[in-house]
């Protein structure tokens, strides 16, 4: 099938062009349509379609629930919205609910149902935290680094863990990372570590940050922290929350500035995400939602009420340049989780996941291998 009359996003920009999808994926494309039949995109925006990969849930799921019925309606809520793949984070919980967390997981990515994002990995959030800067994390399931344990859920979900999040202060940390990190991006979170300890952990090996800023001590002029160690290194990313409450939108361009495309847009969505206001679960902790906010009864903000594609949006209105936080939402992502040959960016022979907007980025259709999901979900 040919789209002709498109502006497309391609090298960090919109260029005006064509392209071809062949067998749910990008064939080829044009600065010129060919004079055939196609479909006009009327000058349309086209991006690739977003990559969320640390998302916890919507629509009143929650991956850590290990229910597959409940992870196909997560999946179909993101297609809808914008978001093509994902890799959903799971919490601090028993091995044994994890476990099986990671099973529906692998049961999703097999079956890849159609109308719904792609599951392309899973973003192990917890337990080996800092009890002190938990945050929304349940402290009675928090643990020390355990390489067998990890090991064991990677296998057990067929090696999908792509992401795996640990405090580098903990006894441990610096032998866990060295070795998980051959396997799988090793993230800094949740963690009270100096710099010192920081370094340690990149020089072992991490190369990503976990929610930049939150759950981590503020960058100090004589205590730079995560954030100081993280961002000299040029191989390490940092993600970020732009839903505007987490973090104020100043803070979300300096990160911008920090980080010189290594940024990664993510959601930190909940279960609320997409629902009324209300109480809700998360890690066998109650969450309020009230105003667009998801805190916890002692006041402590947990995750977000917002998806990628909002997040995104209200990055470019904090002032963040367009191309900036879409490549933050798309081929960032994509990298981080070992995607960027399948999706992340409009290249041939990638997946035909697409999203056409109008000039504000609004949504007007979302395409998963090359097919429209309102034709697919009617």
């Amino acid at each position: 099938m040919l789209f002709k009359n498109a502006s497309l996003f391609r090298g960090g920009r919109f260029v005006p062009g064509a392209f071809r999808v062949e067998d749910g994926r990008f064939a080829a494309f044009y600065e010129d349509a060919p004079l055939e039949p196609g479909l006009d995109l009327g000058g349309a925006k086209v991006i690739p379609g977003l990559i969320d990969v640390h998302t916890h849930g919507n629509s009143g799921a929650d991956f850590s629930d290990g229910d597959d019925r409940a992870l196909v309606r997560m999946a179909a809520y993101y297609a809808e919205n914008g978001i093509t793949s994902f890799a959903p984070a799971s919490m601090t919980l028993p091995y044994a609910t994890l476990a099986a967390a990671f099973s529906a997981a692998e049961r999703l990515h097999r079956s890849s149902p159609s109308g719904c994002a792609r599951l392309l990995g899973i973003h192990m959030e917890g337990p080996f935290f800092s009890e002190k800067k938990k945050g929304a994390q349940n402290a009675d399931y928090l643990r020390l680094p355990d390489y067998e344990a990890f090991r064991a859920l990677y296998e057990g979900c067929g090696g999908l863990v792509r992401i795996v999040d640990i405090a580098p202060e903990l006894p441990g940390s610096v032998d866990f990372i060295r070795r998980a990190s051959e396997l799988c991006t090793v993230s800094l979170a949740h963690t009270d570590a100096s710099y010192e300890e920081a370094k340690a952990g990149f020089e072992a090996g991490a190369r990503h940050v976990t929610h930049l800023f939150n759950a981590m001590p503020p960058i100090h002029h004589r205590r730079p922290g995560v954030i100081g160690a993280a961002a000299e290194r040029e191989d390490v990313t940092a993600e970020v929350i732009s839903d505007g409450l987490h973090l104020h939108p100043s803070v979300v361009r300096m990160a911008f500035r920090l980080f010189p495309g290594r940024v990664c847009l993510i959601s930190d969505s909940l279960r609320c995400c997409g629902m009324p206001d209300g109480s809700y679960e998360l890690g066998g902790q109650q969450v309020f939602l009230k105003d667009g906010i998801a805190r916890l009864s002692d006041g402590t903000i947990a995750g977000s009420a917002a998806n990628l594609f909002q997040c995104m949006r209200r990055a470019v209105a904090f002032g963040v340049p367009e191309g900036d936080a879409i490549t933050a939402a798309t081929l960032t992502p994509a990298r981080e989780i070992g995607a960027e040959r399948l999706v992340g960016s409009l290249d041939a022979g990638k997946y035909a996941d697409f999203v056409v907007c109008d000039r504000e980025l609004n949504t007007l259709s979302v395409w998963l291998g090359g097919k429209n999901i309102k034709e697919e979900n009617p």
